[in-house]
């Protein structure tokens, strides 16, 4: 951008950075450091002249918003010294005092407020917009209690609170001053201007700010993180007829909003508490929007605006499924002219649509928000109004296009009718978005065809691709700083920020040098992780055996058991003939189970069980060895992803959306075995198929099978290797005090495997066998691995957000790099 004139004095340039207030009375702060984007604005006191602080400061800019109900940040120490490219002089003080700065990095917590791929990806993209110079502000819930350490105890998971906050979270800063309420319950009440709230119940919401840097930069964005705090009236205006200590202590009820994060991943509970959680972030956050906004009339701070036209050219917000609900139903009532239950205007509904941006992450039946409709009118009864009212010009509009299709209205209507009456959530916000978009080709064209296929009939221009990505700030430079100096020796430091660069590795696909010192840098974050291995699980690892993968939540869908039915096919072949060659291999699985999915549960128990054997059987030796990584979470990818030879992606096609950890690996040196799923098609794509270990059923194979029905036993009964696994595991073999500890997952295979592992089972075996063989061959492995990385500049989450910016938001992303506090400016 230009640099703003002084409108004092047109002549004189302003210095750079400006830094937009955010309302009267508000302090500029460093997280409010934000480039010239698309709207004027001014702001008090950003001249870095003396005497002139009154003097107003011109410019333009646009502000993005990401709200979700997690953000999956890990550790933040790191992350931060690299992007402020401090790491190197932080190393060396601290080792000056006689400290070392990785034991230092191992004492803080992970902020664990999210479950998996969904808060990983918020994560990802604030530290992309960041560094892309967006003026982003990322929503969330400041959970007092994150996702929950796991334990393993006699081969079960074991929840334990993750109470990260019990020493502190030194990077946030609360701001009372923006606190803000936010309403529940209460009746509507019809007068003659319009329908009222009333009655209800209120709970604060009080802002903490994390600061967001981008790398090398000077920009730093804000995470801002709700927390729910009691009114001090809270049920105290009662007090004279009840209990002044009961209703002290009743002021939990209301701070509980903020208590936990729900452990559920791709899996919809309709619980009150979620619901109440979903609404407070959104409450909060709007409010905070519109003021941000309404104290920006023509770049005033004393001025306020009072028109809403321009509030979709200035405010771009993003959601995913989870907030639909009060996000879309909200702005019409949130807006000054906002008329009764059937009187919300026109425009304002126009505005709610030119705001909104809607991404779909699963197609999973079961993970989509179906929320019961009275439960809706217990909580937000005022919300439902404006639903129903959304519904019927949806349907008005439907019906004139489709005169008589009773059928099609059922389908598409934002209310599901038949038994309890639920608000169908996604339906809801494609019709209040001016864009969907789906996180990887595959599952955008399942969104289209499939899902939402009578709204993409209808509005096919709405719908979109952006395939997800991963910050190769965390996801390579912290993670695995060998590989990340061994390429920018070869191709220079810029593919950090432009990671597109990393094609120019296929110029060294055949030079010897690079490649021994590929493998070596590979070994040696092998030979770390196998001493972290030997020390926390006493187990001896052979650190030249291949360690091959499945790290990710465990999910049926993401068949965790083929991967252990390949085990038990390995450990068998190991025992029928000890004398063979036998590639050998670490298997490594990690992952969180929630705590109310029986069967996710069942299967960590299984690989627990078969490790104790497989591990103990002198036969075996140190040809396989199993693990069970315990409490898997973002500090603990980032030992075990640059370490991994082989990366397991095996979900079953038309299942995983995207997928995030495959990109990880791939950026890393790993090879892939996967599934035509998600962003494997992509990374196939770019890779060339021939580059990845692709096995199974594509997605029409499955969709095939399903019309034809698919029958378990039918390849129990072809396949000995399989029946002798399945037998081993019936029987109790591998569990001689409890014969029937696994019956309900045998069952479950044979009956209602919705994710048919046996009908993969023979691909993904006979599969294994060729990765076994090309591991023999070290140069011709390392040779792909090349290739692979080569081909992982498309899965950062830069070019995921440059896309989001042009064909959504409609912003430009800067690569001005803001002068630091300490240099003088121009």
């Amino acid at each position: 951008g230009t640099k703003p004139v002084s409108p004092t004095n047109p002549a004189r340039h302003i210095p750079w950075p400006a830094r937009p207030c955010a309302g009267p009375g508000e302090t500029c702060q460093v997280s409010d450091f934000l480039q010239p984007k698309s709207f004027l604005k001014t702001c008090r006191g950003a001249s870095s002249d003396p005497g002139e602080g009154d003097r107003r400061v011109v410019f333009l800019f646009q502000r993005i918003y990401y709200l979700s109900l997690e953000f999956y940040m890990g550790r933040t120490l790191q992350n931060t010294m690299i992007n402020l490219g401090l790491q190197n002089a932080c190393d060396e003080a601290i080792y000056q005092l006689g400290l070392d700065m990785e034991e230092l990095e191992e004492i803080e917590e992970d902020a664990g407020l999210g479950n998996g791929g969904l808060g990983r990806l918020a994560a990802c993209f604030l530290d992309s917009m960041a560094t892309l110079g967006l003026a982003a502000y990322g929503y969330g819930i400041r959970y007092e209690y994150g996702i929950f350490n796991q334990k393993i105890r006699d081969g079960w998971q074991v929840e334990e609170a993750d109470d990260w906050l019990r020493h502190g979270n030194p990077w946030e800063k609360a701001r009372p001053e923006y606190m803000l309420p936010v309403h529940f319950y209460g009746r509507v009440e019809h007068t003659a201007a319009g329908a009222k709230w009333v009655d209800t119940q209120v709970v604060l919401a009080l802002p903490y700010d994390t600061p967001v840097p981008g790398y090398m930069n000077n920009t730093v964005n804000t995470m801002r993180l709700w927390s729910a705090r009691a009114p001090n009236d809270f049920n105290l205006r009662d007090f004279n007829v009840g209990d002044y200590i009961q209703a002290v202590l009743d002021r939990n009820l209301a701070e509980n909003i903020s208590r936990v994060l729900y452990p559920n991943d791709n899996f919809f509970e309709g619980k009150e508490l979620r619901l109440k959680q979903e609404y407070f972030v959104v409450a909060a956050t709007l409010q905070d929007i519109i003021r941000r906004f309404k104290a920006s009339k023509f770049g005033s701070t004393e001025s306020v605006r009072t028109v809403f036209d321009s509030f979709p050219d200035q405010v771009r917000a993003r959601v995913a499924l989870t907030c639909a609900l009060e996000l879309i139903s909200i702005p019409p009532r949130c807006t000054p002219r906002a008329g009764g239950v059937l009187g919300t205007p026109p425009w304002a509904w126009d505005i709610t649509k030119r705001t909104f941006a809607y991404t779909n992450h699963t197609v999973l039946p079961e993970a989509l928000e179906r929320w019961p409709v009275d439960l809706v009118e217990k909580l937000l009864p005022r919300h439902l109004q404006i639903i129903y009212e959304i519904n019927q010009r949806h349907l008005d509009h439907i019906a004139s296009l489709f005169p008589n299709d009773v059928d099609r209205l059922r389908r598409m209507s934002l209310i599901e009718e038949g038994g309890t009456k639920r608000i169908n959530m996604a339906h809801l916000c494609i019709v209040g978005s001016h864009a969907v978009n789906g996180v990887a080709k595959i599952h955008s064209e399942i969104v289209k065809t499939q899902v939402f296929k009578d709204f993409a009939a209808l509005e096919p221009e709405k719908f979109q691709n952006k395939t997800n990505g991963i910050t190769p700030r965390r996801w390579l430079l912290l993670c695995n700083p060998g590989l990340a100096e061994l390429i920018a020796e070869k191709i220079g430091e810029d593919y950090v920020r432009d990671l597109s660069q990393l094609t120019k590795l296929h110029e060294f696909v055949d030079d010897d040098l690079f490649i021994r010192e590929v493998a070596k840098v590979k070994q040696e974050n092998k030979a770390k992780f196998a001493l972290y291995l030997e020390k926390e699980y006493k187990v001896k690892i052979n650190p030249s055996s291949m360690f091959d993968v499945h790290v990710k939540r465990i999910h049926e869908y993401k068949r965790q058991l083929m991967n252990c039915l390949h085990i038990v096919t390995m450990y068998n072949r190991i025992r029928r003939d000890p004398a063979k060659l036998f590639v050998p291999r670490t298997v490594i699985i990690g992952g969180k189970a929630a705590p109310g999915y029986h069967m996710a549960k069942m299967i960590i128990k299984l690989i627990n069980t078969v490790a104790q054997v497989v591990n103990n059987d002198p036969v075996v030796g140190s040809k396989l060895k199993v693990i069970f990584l315990e409490n898997y979470r973002v500090s603990l990818a980032e030992k075990v992803i640059p370490a991994t030879d082989l990366s397991e992606q095996i979900s079953t096609a038309g299942t995983e959306a995207s997928g995030t950890g495959n990109m990880k690996f791939m950026l890393n040196g790993a090879l892939t075995i996967g599934t035509m799923d998600g962003a494997n098609v992509e990374m196939a794509e770019e890779a060339g198929e021939e580059n990845l270990f692709i096995f199974g059923m594509r997605v029409e194979d499955v969709t095939e099978l399903d019309r034809e029905g698919y029958n378990a036993q039918e390849y129990y009964d072809r396949l000995p290797e399989l029946k002798q696994a399945i037998d081993q595991i019936k029987s109790g073999f591998f569990s001689p005090n409890e014969p029937d500890l696994f019956k309900d997952v045998v069952n479950m295979l044979f009956h209602h495997d919705r994710f048919k592992v046996f009908a993969d089972y023979e691909a993904y075996v006979k599969c294994q066998e060729k990765v076994s063989e090309l591991y023999l061959n070290s140069k011709a492995w390392t040779k792909m691995v090349i290739r692979n990385i080569a081909a992982a500049g498309k899965f950062s989450s830069d070019r995921t957000i440059k896309e989001y910016a042009r064909d959504i938001w409609h912003v430009e992303p800067s690569d001005l790099k803001i002068p630091p506090p300490n240099e003088p400016r121009d």
